[in-house]
């Protein structure tokens, strides 16, 4: 008589929550198990946080609904509880005091006493063996705070297996990480699903999921959708059942690449700040869609905010529309025609306490202004035909934009650029921490923009990006460009390409 298989390690059945009229999650089931990495995808608002929240302590599911871990039922009625079953989450957005050590960080809330007082030297002592098993370059006295957002993930990680934690949920862990911390983080992934870890691992993108997914779980609308094991992993798949449709035409590009003869709409000559970014000239022409590439570090960042004015260059000429413009500060830059999409929204880019109204109309308030006086039904109007335009997903346009999903925030900063007209748009990440139905839309704006004429240059560190939407590709390494790429219907752009000439390949091969 053969054993049956143990348990998974957890098992959320038919979890469902409201909050007031909203239906969150309906029906959802989710199984994972120890020793296994479990995708969980889907667009903003699928779901994937709500259901996280509930298994994490911070949500209580409506009544009905069963989480077991081992087999066994329980009762999660907060984060305490959530710990003490194994439950560790790291969030996006990492919960670390900065002011404090690693070890006081990793024993926070559950301080290890002695005499009634904190015992600082036994928590450093209890710490290091753990650090030693991850392989840190920093000791368990270092304060946070001098920490890389690399290493204090991993410091989230040590809390988890002190806590002895069986399950372990990822929520977009490399948003912010350069390609070579990402490569850490995957090391320690595997490592710590070899030691028996169940790793539930939420992420929008699709390269990082086939990397590490044993298995994932798709939900849609607060629904469970599926699960597909490794061998049925496909792009066109997940896609599919994270959208409830074909996107044979995921990457939007019906505009016609540029002739050699297509006017130049921005030129920019020898280009250089001194530090990071040495010499470099290109053009833009009128309906292009250009990508620039290479790896984190290279310069590309540094090199869209010399041209757009954000920081200062030593040389370099800036030619837009035939006129030499002095690209001293953004607003001179803006009124030239040219604008740029930071890569950080939130940080750089939106007023996230303000209405998604204020925020679309706030770089040409003045223009709807009559003798000081603003006309606020004219912004009303320019933010609903923007709103329209741009399909972005918000009760009313009065809602405060940090409210919406990623997506939905980044089409409100577009948005906000578009309404000034431009004839250059820098997009620096365009897609970054959106869900796929969100880039779908972006890309489409991008080529709709392409087909009227704009002329758009687009940074990005996703290379099917950089592929799929641009007509030609710049690939800079070490703060200048290494090489150049033209796309035809004979001969596309490859990744392969991209990749030879920003890690110096293509130039050794040679």
């Amino acid at each position: 008589m053969t054993e049956a298989p143990p348990p998974p390690v957890l098992q959320m059945q038919h979890i469902a929550k409201t909050f007031g009229t909203v239906r969150a999650l309906s029906d959802v089931s989710f199984a994972a198990h120890a020793g296994e990495v479990h995708a969980l995808m889907g667009e903003n608002g699928a779901g994937k946080s709500t259901l996280m929240k509930i298994l994490s302590g911070a949500y209580h599911p409506d009544p009905g609904g069963e989480i077991r871990l081992a087999g066994k039922p329980v009762h999660i009625d907060g984060p305490a509880a959530a710990r003490h079953a194994g439950i560790a989450t790291i969030y996006q957005e990492l919960a670390l005091s900065p002011n404090l050590t690693v070890a006081e960080n990793v024993f926070l809330g559950r301080e290890m006493r002695r005499a009634g007082l904190i015992d600082r030297t036994a928590m450093a002592k209890a710490c290091q063996p753990v650090l030693d098993r991850l392989a840190v370059p920093f000791s368990p006295g270092t304060r946070v705070a001098a920490l890389s957002l690399a290493e204090r993930q991993i410091v989230e990680i040590a809390r988890a297996l002190l806590a002895r934690s069986r399950i372990l949920v990822m929520d977009e862990p490399t948003t912010s990480l350069s390609s070579r911390e990402t490569d850490r983080l995957f090391d320690l992934i595997r490592q710590l699903r070899a030691e028996g870890l169940a790793i539930i691992y939420i992420s929008h993108r699709m390269a990082e999921i086939h990397e590490l997914a044993d298995r994932v779980s798709v939900l849609r609308d607060g629904r469970y959708i599926g699960t597909l094991t490794r061998a049925e992993m496909t792009e066109d798949a997940l896609l599919r059942m994270m959208v409830g449709r074909d996107i044979s035409g995921f990457y939007k590009k019906e505009h016609k690449p540029p002739e050699a003869t297509r006017r130049v709409v921005l030129s920019v000559q020898d280009i250089a700040d001194g530090k990071r970014v040495h010499g470099c000239s290109f053009e833009v022409h009128e309906g292009e869609v250009l990508g620039i590439a290479g790896l984190v570090g290279a310069g590309r960042t540094e090199l869209a905010r010399l041209v757009c004015g954000a920081d200062r260059r030593i040389r370099g000429r800036i030619v837009l529309e035939g006129k030499e413009i002095a690209a001293r500060t953004p607003g001179e830059v803006i009124d030239a025609g040219m604008v740029y999409l930071t890569e950080d929204r939130k940080l750089l880019g939106l007023f996230l306490d303000m209405s998604v109204r204020e925020n679309i109309v706030t770089g040409v308030i003045g223009r709807d202004a009559h003798a000081g006086i603003l006309d606020r039904a004219a912004a009303r109007r320019r933010s609903a035909k923007a709103v329209a335009a741009l399909s972005i997903r918000a009760r009313s346009d009065a809602v405060v934009v940090g409210s919406l999903s990623g997506g939905n925030q980044q089409k409100a900063l577009l948005a906000r650029l578009l309404e000034t007209k431009p004839r250059v748009v820098f997009l620096d990440e365009p897609t970054r921490g959106i869900d796929v139905g969100a880039k779908s839309e972006i890309y489409r704006l991008i080529d709709q923009l392409a087909r009227a004429g704009m002329a758009i240059v687009v940074i990005s560190s996703e290379l099917p990006e950089i592929i799929g939407i641009c007509d030609r590709a710049l690939v800079m390494r070490d703060g200048a460009f290494a090489g150049e790429l033209h796309a035809t219907a004979e001969a596309p752009l490859s990744q392969e390409a991209v990749i030879a000439i920003a890690t110096g390949a293509a130039r050794r091969a040679a």
